[in-house]
């Protein structure tokens, strides 16, 4: 039988999406100043549910509160109270409530960790992130214990997430995060077993697997997000990712998410300047369609054994359903979209709506050298981070139980976003333990 967007899809786990339409992981700083989960992550995620979705991944979901995304992460920790593991059993509550799936992002920020939160953040090796206004520290690299504590964390978090109703968790190895940045080898450049050859760089993100399904035991689903690649020179690259998807079919990974670059080279939020890697010419039906990654994707289903969920960029129902019947993509990854239509997935299901709004084609501060183009680093930088605050700006006014607001302009959205993470910082650190 020919997939759909309406076909159900049954895992290894036995974990079943009711269709192929999953809401991807978007940070929605929405925990409180004790990076608890508060009564805005079950408004939002019932919004969602209800919305018509086969499934829901949430936002990062920390494993360290010394190493955040940013402060209105929710965290879990060595050590969860029975109140905040009734807070984690309320969000899943509300977001399988409609019959999705549920799956539990976890990370570490690692380098990409703000210095407002941390000035010294772990990572792999002391490179800084190359990027103007100062807004991250300078990186230390690890000890062997903090990286044993690292793979603890992600069994610790799998056990909290079965425990709570969830049903399986996404370990976190793209765009730039600590495990990213160990399989880079720009950002890794340690010497000892956890640098130097891919197999060395991937050996945390196999431990971090092993621990997750070890500790939450069978019948839960452990899948992964990968970049495809990192898009910068002598970074991950593509044939990396093909080599770690080889190492994680040994593993019985439930299904891999594909997406691709990392704070330096924010490719997961826009499509514009995304080079192929391949060396033959890319077909026109490929160009055609939307999907970012799409054409990674169909690469990766050569070598891999477990499904794939391609994430970035679909629009159209008829771009989903022609992935999904090439076998290109097995699940279909939507973001953006659903921070200002969280009932789209429902029209889309039913044939009501044949396209999601292409809202990221509005977020510019504007034109010429203000463009997306613009050879001006911080200007880039600008707009890409000037849309994420947009669409946090919006994830806020839902979690509060309000409508988004479509006329918010980009460049208010960012400054406002800074302010409301710096008073969100003010207060994270007056509470701390």
């Amino acid at each position: 039988m020919t997939a759909t967007i309406n076909t159900a899809l049954t895992l290894a786990s036995g974990l079943t999406f009711p269709n192929r339409l999953v809401k991807a992981a978007m940070t929605e700083g929405l925990a409180d100043s004790r990076n608890r989960v508060t009564e805005a992550h079950v408004r939002l995620y019932r919004r969602w549910a209800e919305g018509g979705l086969g499934g829901l991944i949430t936002g990062n979901v920390q494993i360290d509160r010394n190493h955040l995304e940013q402060v209105g992460n929710v965290v879990i920790g060595p050590k969860i109270s029975t109140e905040e593991l009734d807070g984690f059993a309320r969000w899943a509550e509300a977001a399988k409530s409609q019959g999705a799936a549920l799956v539990m992002q976890v990370s570490h920020a690692g380098r990409q960790t703000p210095k407002l939160v941390n000035p010294r953040p772990a990572a792999p090796s002391p490179v800084a992130l190359g990027l103007p206004g100062g807004q991250f520290g300078s990186p230390r690299a690890m000890t062997p214990e903090e990286i044993q504590a690292v793979i603890e964390g992600f069994g610790r978090a799998a056990k909290v997430a079965k425990q709570t109703g969830f049903d399986g968790i996404q370990v976190h190895a793209a765009h730039g995060y600590l495990l990213s940045s160990f399989l880079s080898p720009l950002a890794n450049q340690r010497e000892d077993d956890w640098g130097g050859p891919l197999e060395n760089r991937a050996r945390l993100l196999v431990a971090c697997v092993k621990e997750a399904k070890a500790a939450a035991g069978p019948g839960f689903s452990v899948s992964v997000k990968l970049n495809s690649a990192d898009f910068q020179k002598g970074g991950f690259s593509f044939e990396d990712c093909l080599a770690v998807i080889d190492i994680l079919d040994t593993l019985n990974v439930d299904f891999v998410e594909i997406s691709g670059g990392n704070y330096e080279q924010p490719k997961m939020m826009d499509q514009e300047g995304l080079q192929p890697a391949f060396d033959q010419p890319v077909a026109e039906s490929t160009r055609a369609r939307e999907a970012y990654f799409l054409k990674y994707a169909r690469a990766v289903q050569d070598r891999a054994k477990m499904p794939l969920m391609v994430t970035g960029g679909f629009r159209t129902v008829a771009a989903m359903n022609d992935a999904l019947a090439a076998g290109e993509a097995d699940l279909v990854g939507l973001g953006r979209p659903l921070c200002v239509d969280t009932g789209a997935p429902a029209r889309l299901l039913d044939g009501t709506q044949a396209a999601l709004d292409q809202w990221e084609q509005k977020l510019r501060i504007g034109p010429g050298l203000l463009g997306p183009h613009s050879p001006i680093k911080i200007v880039k930088a600008l707009n890409g981070f000037g849309a994420m605050g947009w669409y946090y700006e919006q994830l806020k006014r839902l979690g509060a139980g309000g409508e988004p607001d479509e006329k918010l302009g980009v460049l208010s959205a960012f400054l406002a976003n800074q302010k409301s993470e710096k008073a969100a910082a003010k207060a994270w650190r007056s509470s701390a333990p």
